[in-house]
C-alpha cells in the first residue's frame, strides 16, 4: 500500500508542477477566447440581473419542454402498441438507460445516507 502511495506521488507531482507553471496562462488564454460572455464591470446588480434573465428564460422554457415531453411519451406508447416492430436492440437500449436510472438512483440515496449502506446516521 504504501508503495501504490508512492508512485501515485511520484505521478501527481509533475501534474500539480505543470499546473503550477501553466496554469496561469492556461487561465488567461480561456478568459480571452471566453470575453464576449463576461460582464464588464462585474456589479451585484448585474450579477442579480442576470440571474433575473436566467429564470425567467427557463421558465419560458417550460412549455417547450412539456410539449417534447408529451411527444417522447407518445413515441414510447406508440413503440409498445407495435411490440412486434421493436427490435431487440432498441429494447436492449431501453433496459440500459432504466439500469442507469437506477443506478443513479442508488447513488443519491447512498450519498444522501452520508455515504453509508446499511442506513441513515442516528
Amino acid at each position: 500500500m504504501a508503495s501504490r502511495l508512492l508512485q501515485l506521488q511520484a505521478k501527481v507531482k509533475p501534474a500539480s508542477e505543470f499546473v503550477a507553471k501553466h496554469g496561469h496562462s492556461y487561465y488567461r488564454q480561456l478568459l480571452e477566447q471566453n470575453k464576449q460572455y463576461i460582464q464588464d464591470p462585474p456589479t451585484a446588480e448585474k450579477c442579480n440581473l442576470l440571474a433575473k434573465q436566467l429564470f425567467y428564460t427557463r421558465l419560458a422554457s417550460i412549455p417547450g419542454r412539456y410539449e417534447a415531453f408529451w411527444k417522447e411519451l407518445d413515441c414510447a406508447k406508440n413503440m409498445l402498441k407495435n411490440r412486434q416492430d421493436l427490435k431487440v436492440e432498441d429494447a436492449g437500449i431501453a433496459a440500459l438507460f432504466g439500469l442507469e436510472c437506477f443506478a443513479w438512483f442508488c447513488a443519491g440515496e447512498i450519498i444522501g445516507r452520508g455515504f453509508t449502506f446499511t442506513g441513515y446516521y442516528p
